[in-house]
Formats: C-alpha cells, structure tokens, sequence
C-alpha cells in the first residue's frame, strides 16, 4: 500500500502543477480571445478535469492496484463515465448540451472501454481495436460531438483527450498490455536515444519533405526570447499529446505485437512504419501522398528508437522534436 500511497502523492504533485499552470495560461488566453467568465470558467474546469484523468495511466501502481481491486467491468463503466464528465462539467453551463453528443460520446467510449470484455485478448483483437481508435480519430467525429460557445476556441480537443486515455487505459488495465514502456517523462537513456535517431532523421526526412514541396523553410517570425519559450511549449505539448498517443498505438502495441508474429523487429518496425504513413494521407487533403511518404521515413527513426529503448518514451522524444523543427522553423 505505500507504494500506491507514494504514487498518489506523486499524482497529486503533478496535478498542482498542472493546474496552476493551465489556470494561469487559461486565465491570460480568455482575456486576451475576451471570452465571457461564464464560458471561460467552465472550459477551464472541464480541461482541468480531462487533464487529471489523461494523466492518471501514467502512474503505474496506481492502475494496477485499480486493476487488482476492481473487476474489468466495473473499470470499463469507469471509463465510461469519466468519458462523459469533462463534457457535461463544459457543455451544461455554456449551453452546448446535446443528448445526441451524449449518447454519442458514452457510445464511442463504451465500445472502447469494453472492448476488452467481450474481444479476446490476442493480437487480431488488437489490431481491430487499434483500427477503431485511428478510424475515429481520421472520420473527425469530436469536432461535431464538442461545439465550442466561444469563437476561435476549439474545445474538441477535449474529446481527443479522451480518446487517448480510454485507449490507452484499456489497453494498460483491461488488456493488461505491458512492457510499453508507457509514461510521461523520458528516462535518461529516453533522452539519450531518441535525440540521437533526431539527429539520424534530419539529413534524410528535412531533404525529402523540401524536395516534395511538402514544406518550405520559414521560421516563425518572433525575436528570441519569444520563439524559445513558444518551442519549448511546442515541443511538450507535441511529446505529452501527439507523440504520446502514436507512438503508444503504433510503436508500442503494433510495432510490438508485430514482432513478436513475425519473429522479425526488422518486418516489424517497416511495417509499423509504412501503416503510421499512411495514417497520415487524409491530412489538410486526401491523399496527401507527400507527407505521407515523410512520416513513413519518420516512423522509421521512431520505430528504430523504440526498439533501441523497449521503451515508446524514447521515440516519443525523436516524433516531438521533430514535429517542434517542422512546426517552428517550417511551413
């Protein structure tokens, strides 16, 4: 139990934290887009809640002692109804409220949850479960379930939180896919690896996407101490959200899964990387062949990092730096 207590308090640490960042940030972000308090503090509410449940998987002890306490159903109905708070905690005081986005959000996050209670736990099934995940996420439904009260406020985001974290936390408790190496804060030797395969991508990925005409050299047009910090937000928040939940999905359930069938990390990693490509094609328009064909050379260096580590936190800092570059110094 100490250690369940000692991660608890860690738990906790980190929400303060977080907290007092996002409140501080939403604060200054309402004022400066002049959002009225009552849809400001609403919205802050609801992301302040979806960000405490989005980081709770990482705690490691904290879900196993969840998963050894409580049956799968009653885990999979908590799932269930932490999807739908965030929602209801924003759209009831703002006025967005919709039954149909309701149910729409219990339905998708029930099939989730439950994927695990009646699917078998064997690579078929996870390769189905994963290709529901990403059919979601590219039919772009939460943008339609999360209307925004406010202009130039998206509040979908909240529904891609979610769908992160249900994945992710039926995968970790349900399926009880271990060995991912899955968390927040890369590791020394995360670090260590997935800056080196950065450095191995960027004479072969930045030519290609140059050479496509799927970028063109611009960085962002801010004096220095204003393009630091905005990089460094960048780079933590594509490492935290994107590059978690890809490299998560791809590298350390598909990628892994695909090794352990084809006996091959070689198969494996090409694999991984050519489907992570593809992913990508409905992006801006259908088929974006060019950057498609990039994040197949990406997937590569991020697949590679991950076996390098047997660990997604150090591919998880080769995708987030190299989404910051494109992002900062590229259109």
């Amino acid at each position: 139990m100490n250690r369940v207590q000692a991660a608890l308090r860690r738990y906790a640490a980190v929400l303060i934290c977080i907290w007092l960042v996002l409140g501080a940030g939403g604060f200054i972000y309402s004022r400066f887009l002049s959002i009225p308090v009552g849809i400001a503090i609403p919205l802050l509410v609801a992301l302040l809640a979806e960000i405490s449940l989005y980081f709770a998987p990482a705690f490691r002890e904290f879900r196993e002692t969840l998963a050894a306490r409580y049956s799968a159903p009653r885990i999979a109905a908590g799932l269930v109804v932490g999807a739908v708070v965030p929602y209801l905690i924003y759209s009831l005081p703002t006025g967005q409220f919709r039954v149909s986005a309701l149910a729409g959000i219990a339905l998708l996050a029930t099939v989730a949850a439950g994927w695990y209670l009646v699917m078998p736990h064997k690579p078929a099934s996870d390769f189905a479960f994963l290709a529901f995940l990403a059919g979601i996420v590219l039919w772009k439904v939460f943008p339609d379930l999360y209307p925004s009260p406010a202009p130039r406020v998206r509040i979908d985001i909240l529904g891609q939180l979610m769908w992160i974290r249900t994945g992710v936390s039926a995968m970790l408790m349900l399926r009880r896919m271990e060995g991912t190496g899955f968390g927040f804060v890369p590791l020394r030797g995360d670090w260590r690896i997935g800056l080196r395969h950065y450095v191995y991508f960027l004479p072969v990925g930045i030519p290609l996407a140059l050479l496509t005409g799927l970028v063109r050299f611009r960085p962002v047009p801010l004096e220095w101490w204003k393009f630091a910090p905005l990089a460094a937000a960048t780079f933590f928040g594509m490492l935290w959200v994107v590059a978690l939940s890809e490299e998560f999905f791809f590298r350390g359930v598909l990628q892994r899964q695909l090794s352990r069938l084809l006996a091959s990390e070689t198969a494996a990693v090409l694999i991984a990387s050519v489907l992570f490509g593809l992913a990508h094609l409905p992006f801006r328009q259908f088929p974006n062949w060019r950057f498609a064909l990039v994040a197949t050379i990406a997937g590569f260096f991020y697949g590679r990092a991950f076996s390098r580590a047997g660990s997604i936190r150090a591919a998880m800092v080769t995708h987030a730096l190299v989404n910051t570059t494109t992002r900062m110094l590229f259109a």
